[in-house]
C-alpha cells in the first residue's frame, strides 16, 4: 500500500446459479490473486456465492452474517493480508446474532468489508431492492446502514447494484468521507448504457472514484454483461473489463479526489 493512496482490484467470477461451494472456491482463488497481484483491496460481485438470479434457492442457501462464507472470506483476508469486500450474500436476518440487523427475520443482500486482519470494518445491506422482473425485492429486507471506512488512507463506502439509480444514497455517502464507492452488482445485458452511464455519473456528480465490480456467467432468465470498471473522480475510465472472468485493477488515490474537489468545487456550491 502506499502512503497515500491503495490498489484496487474488482474480482469479476464466473457464477454458477446454485454452485455455492464452486463460486466460493473461485472467490477465495480471486482473493489469492489480487493479493499476489499486490492489491490492497479486493471486492466481489453480488450475490457471488448463491447468484443473482437464482431466487428460488435464496432461502436454501442464506447464511447468518457469521456463516461459512463469510466466515472464510475473512480468514482468505488475514491470511493473504489484503482487504475484502464480500461482494454480498443472502444473509438470514434471524439467524444473525454478531451484528445489528434491520428485521428479526427475513433475508437481506448483505455485504461485509474484512480489513487485512479478517476483522470486519463494514457491513452494508442493498437499501435498493429491485422489483422489475425480478423476485428481489418480495423475497429480501431493505438495509438501513449507511456507514464508511477506512482501507489504509482511503475512506471507502459501499452500495449494491440497483442502488446506483438512486444517486441520493450516494450524496449520504460522500457526506460521510468516501472517497471510494464500490458496489457489488449482477448486472444483466441488455442494459449496458445503464451501467456505464450511472457508474460514471455518480463519479462526476460525487467526484470521487466509483468501482463497479460485476459478475460473468448465465442463468435461466438472464447472462451477466461483466464490465466491471474504475472511474476516477472526473467519470474517466482507469480500468474495465469486458463480459468474461478479470481481475480489473487500478489506483486509488484520496489527493486525486481532494484536488478535484478543490479545482471544480460542485459539492461546495449544492443548495440541497
Amino acid at each position: 500500500m502506499s502512503a497515500d493512496g491503495l490498489e484496487l482490484a474488482l474480482a469479476q467470477l464466473e457464477i454458477e446459479a446454485g454452485d455455492v461451494e464452486g463460486n466460493v472456491e473461485r472467490a477465495l482463488a480471486a482473493v489469492e490473486r489480487a493479493a499476489d497481484r499486490g492489491a490492497d483491496l479486493v471486492a466481489l460481485p453480488e450475490l457471488f456465492n448463491v447468484g443473482y438470479f437464482a431466487f428460488e434457492l435464496y432461502e436454501r442457501y442464506a447464511e447468518p452474517f457469521g456463516g461459512e462464507t463469510f466466515t472464510r472470506l475473512g480468514e482468505a483476508a488475514a491470511e493473504h493480508g489484503i482487504a475484502v469486500l464480500a461482494g454480498t450474500i443472502v444473509e438470514d436476518l434471524a439467524a444473525t446474532e454478531t451484528v445489528e440487523t434491520p428485521a428479526d427475520e427475513g433475508l437481506a443482500n448483505t455485504a461485509a468489508l474484512f480489513d487485512a486482519d479478517g476483522e470486519v470494518q463494514l457491513v452494508y445491506r442493498k437499501h435498493h431492492l429491485f422489483g422489475y422482473e425480478s423476485a428481489e425485492a418480495e423475497l429480501l429486507v431493505p438495509g438501513e446502514r449507511i456507514e464508511t471506512a477506512a482501507v489504509g488512507d482511503v475512506t471507502v463506502g459501499v452500495t449494491t447494484c440497483y442502488d446506483l439509480r438512486f444517486p441520493e444514497l450516494y450524496r449520504e455517502l460522500v457526506d460521510a468521507g468516501a472517497e471510494l464507492l464500490v458496489v457489488p452488482s449482477a448486472w444483466p445485458y441488455p442494459r449496458i448504457e445503464h451501467w456505464e452511464t450511472l457508474s460514471r455519473a455518480r463519479a462526476i456528480e460525487d467526484q470521487c472514484y466509483v468501482a463497479t465490480v460485476n459478475g460473468a456467467g448465465e442463468f435461466e432468465d438472464a447472462t451477466l454483461l461483466g464490465r466491471s470498471t474504475v472511474y476516477d473522480p472526473w467519470g474517466v475510465t482507469l480500468s474495465s473489463s469486458g463480459d468474461d472472468p478479470a481481475l480489473v485493477t487500478a489506483e486509488i488515490e484520496p489527493e486525486t479526489v481532494a484536488d478535484v474537489r478543490e479545482e471544480f468545487p460542485a459539492l461546495r456550491d449544492r443548495r440541497l
